[in-house]
């Protein structure tokens, strides 16, 4: 069986022109790419001739940060995150428990700053609006949450590092009231979670995820059935990264080998987040003097879980934001090398998730081992700027001051690899809102190309995984791919001072959508992961 695609547009390094491609769908590579023209002889070769008309070819995204079953909870769950004051959350929440007749209720997405009374609310308010029920509440960024009276009780919160009182739960006591929830649900359910996730991720293009997951993040359970998922050939595939911390060798291959993990690394905490004022800082937070966020991991800890995979030939990774806990994770990693060698550590490919508040200087001590970068650029699309939440947290100087946040043109410029992702659910799957994110950084010296940011979801994503050959489209490569309904197709151009479109073929680059401002986004009419089709909108003759 084979499929030709033609009439359209196909964003690939071999042609530039391409219009047509075709699929060998028995073995799942691409066959052949080439101009419509020379696609006429392959018509009477194919068993089908699917009309682009027009629409765009590219290959598929990587999400290269995600929590899949969390995702799935979240779709079917509270979204707080559109409230806009404490009685209409509370609704929400009194509404869910009506319709869920009394089950547990996850009531995700919460931020207090865009709340009237700009608090959270408290575990006695989810007592009454769920009638005594069990309600977990995580804030938007997932590193705190409310939890009612029951929960509590049974996670035993109360008891723990973390329980800041009133229901509200950061560190261990968040830990264990997540951990309570998420063993509470059923194993059907979980699946059902995880499917729907991964169908949602198909529909917005996306053909490989890179699961983040944990034993207090989600389950050895939950993680298997994850990558056990991506295998089966009905969705994107799916890569796992395990948050679990090692101090020798052996104890990482045993970890990696028993969870599946391509790595132990993702949510593998040095600290927290900005929004719930848990990542480590240098200085006090501006809304909150005296408070310098939490400290999870120490250099010697980084370092020797960074030297005991590196030995191990596994990939090592932290999730790090604060400008403190940077520090500790750059230290950490120049301590391993120490330890073990720099070219041993440059064999590991390893990671850092988020990166937010990173100097140019660490980003080129990084760079010197190999470290990669998985960054969220929707975080600096709601948080960022001079009125956003960042500012607020930290003032001013230190969102936009000589060390801007989510610096990706410096990581870019130092050549770091760069992989985009989302997070979900603390931000939706939406790759194309990810690509015009960072090409309309809030702070303009960060601002990168259409082009680069693109690279970076696509290509970047499977060489943060360690895989160099993947994430474009060519002849023998599998054919995980893309359509796309667009408007006109442009090459950017950045300068110093703004960015200029252009739809000048002769530019001998690839187009893509125009990520201008206002510009309608492109609407996914397809996804094939490894030539089989994952999603259809149907709106694609055949």
């Amino acid at each position: 069986m084979s499929t030709l695609y033609r009439g359209g547009f196909v964003y690939s390094p071999l042609d530039p022109f391409a219009n047509a491609m075709v699929v060998d769908d028995a073995t799942g590579t691409i066959a052949w790419i080439g101009g419509d023209d020379a696609a006429a002889v392959h018509v009477d070769a194919v068993d089908a001739v699917v009309e682009l008309d027009g629409a765009l070819i590219t290959p598929a995204f990587v999400d290269a940060h995600a929590h899949t079953s969390q995702t799935g909870a979240s779709l079917r769950g509270v979204d707080l995150g559109s409230t806009r004051s404490l009685a209409e959350a509370l609704s929400r929440v009194e509404d869910a428990v009506r319709a869920h007749q009394g089950r547990p209720v996850f009531a995700h997405g919460w931020d207090q700053e865009r709340w009237a009374e700009g608090r959270p609310h408290t575990g006695a308010e989810l007592d009454r609006a769920s009638y005594g029920g069990v309600v977990y509440s995580p804030r938007i960024d997932g590193h705190s949450a409310v939890i009612s009276s029951a929960l509590a009780a049974a996670s035993g919160a109360r008891d723990l590092p973390g329980w800041e009182g009133e229901g509200l739960v950061t560190r261990d006591a968040h830990h264990a009231a997540r951990e309570a929830f998420t063993t509470a649900v059923t194993p059907a359910q979980r699946q059902a979670d995880i499917d729907l996730a991964l169908r949602t991720a198909a529909a917005a293009g996306i053909g490989l995820v890179h699961e983040n997951g944990g034993r207090v993040l989600s389950g050895t359970d939950d993680f298997a059935e994850v990558l056990a998922a991506g295998e089966r050939g009905d969705g994107p595939q799916t890569i796992g990264y395990w948050a679990q911390l090692v101090e020798d060798d052996a104890q990482a291959r045993d970890a990696a080998l028993v969870r599946g993990a391509r790595g132990l690394a993702g949510d593998l905490n040095i600290d927290g987040s900005i929004g719930s004022r848990t990542a480590h800082l240098h200085d006090a937070y501006a809304d909150a003097p005296g408070q310098r966020g939490n400290a999870y991991l120490t250099v010697e800890q980084v370092r020797d879980h960074v030297a005991a995979c590196s030995l191990a030939g596994l990939q090592a990774g932290f999730h790090v934001i604060g400008d403190a806990g940077v520090a500790t994770a750059v230290e950490g990693f120049e301590a391993a090398a120490a330890l073990v060698g720099t070219s041993t550590v440059l064999r590991g490919r390893h990671r850092l998730e988020h990166l937010e508040m990173i100097t140019r200087e660490q980003i080129e001590r990084l760079v010197r081992l190999g470290v990669s970068a998985s960054v969220q650029p929707a975080f600096d699309a709601a948080w960022g700027g001079p009125g956003g939440m960042y500012a607020a947290r930290l003032g001013a100087d230190r969102v936009q001051g000589t060390h801007p946040m989510n610096p990706f043109a410096s990581m870019l410029a130092a050549g770091m690899t760069v992989a985009l992702g989302s997070d979900s659910p603390v931000t939706p799957f939406a790759p194309w809102e990810a690509v015009r994110a960072c090409v309309s950084h809030h702070e303009e010296s960060q601002r990168i190309s259409a082009r680069s940011a693109f690279l970076a979801h696509t290509r970047g994503g499977w060489r943060a995984a360690g895989f160099d050959d993947r994430g474009y489209l060519d002849l023998g490569l599998p054919a995980t791919f893309a359509v796309w309904g667009v408007g006109d197709l442009v090459v950017q151009a950045p300068d110093d001072r703004i960015q200029t479109w252009s739809t000048d073929p002769r530019s001998g680059t690839p187009g893509l959508p125009d990520l201008s401002a206002g510009a309608p986004l492109p609407v996914c009419q397809r996804t094939v992961v490894r030539g089989r089709t994952v999603f259809d909108s149907g709106a694609l003759a055949a």
